[in-house]
C-alpha cells in the first residue's frame, strides 16, 4: 500500500500549471479544467479550487505563468542582443513561439471567447514590466515596436499558417517582417550592439 505524500501549496498549485500547460499543449485551450488538471495530478477537484477558486481562475493562472516564464527569457535574450550575443531574430522567434507553440495565442482566445473577465490581465501586465524593465519607459518608440511585434506574433499564431499559404509567401514571413523591424527599431533607439572589431 503506497502512501501519497502530502504536497505544500505552492506544490500543488506548480503541479496543476504544469499539468494545465501540458493539456493546454496536447488538447488546446477547451481542455484546460479544473476536471482534467485534477485528473492529471491526481488531486480532487475540490483541491483545484481551493487553488484556483474556477476553470476561469485556472486559465488565468496558467496564462499568467506563461507570460512570466515567457516575458522572463524574452528579457534575458534582449539583454544579451544588446552586447552583441543574441539577436533581434532570437527576440521574434520566442515572441511568436510564445504565442504558437507554446499556446499562448490559443490560450487567450479561448478565454476571451468564454467571456473570462481580465483574461489578457497577465500577458499584458508581465508585457508592461518588461518593457518597463528593459527601456526608458517614456520611449514611445520602444512601447510602439513592442505592440507591433506582440500583435504581429498573436495573429500569426491565430491565423498565420492558413495566410501565408493563401498568399503563397513563406511561413516565416510575419517572423522576417517581425525582424526588420524591431533590427530598425533597435537601431534608431541606439540599443543596437556595439559593432564587431
Amino acid at each position: 500500500m503506497s502512501i501519497r505524500r502530502r504536497l505544500t501549496q505552492e506544490e500543488s498549485r506548480a503541479a496543476a500549471l504544469a499539468a494545465a500547460r501540458a493539456l493546454l499543449l496536447e488538447t488546446g485551450p477547451q481542455s484546460v479544467t479544473l476536471k482534467a488538471v485534477a485528473e492529471r495530478v491526481g488531486r480532487t477537484h475540490a483541491n483545484l479550487l481551493h487553488h484556483f477558486g474556477s476553470a476561469a481562475g485556472l486559465q488565468k493562472a496558467l496564462a499568467e505563468h506563461l507570460a512570466s516564464t515567457i516575458c522572463a527569457k524574452i528579457g534575458e535574450t534582449v539583454i544579451a542582443s544588446r552586447s552583441g550575443i543574441a539577436s533581434p531574430r532570437d527576440v521574434v522567434d520566442l515572441t511568436f513561439d510564445a504565442f504558437d507553440r507554446e499556446g499562448g495565442g490559443a490560450l487567450a482566445s479561448w478565454m476571451l471567447l468564454t467571456g473570462n473577465e481580465g483574461a489578457l490581465d497577465p500577458i499584458i501586465g508581465a508585457i508592461h514590466d518588461l518593457v518597463e524593465d528593459l527601456h526608458d519607459y517614456g520611449s514611445e518608440a520602444m512601447r510602439a515596436t513592442t505592440l507591433t511585434l506582440v500583435l504581429l506574433a498573436l495573429g500569426d499564431a491565430l491565423m498565420g499558417a492558413p495566410l501565408t499559404q493563401s498568399l503563397d509567401l513563406a511561413r516565416t514571413t510575419g517572423r522576417d517582417q517581425a525582424e526588420r523591424m524591431l533590427a530598425e527599431a533597435t537601431e534608431r533607439a541606439g540599443l543596437a550592439p556595439p559593432p564587431l572589431p
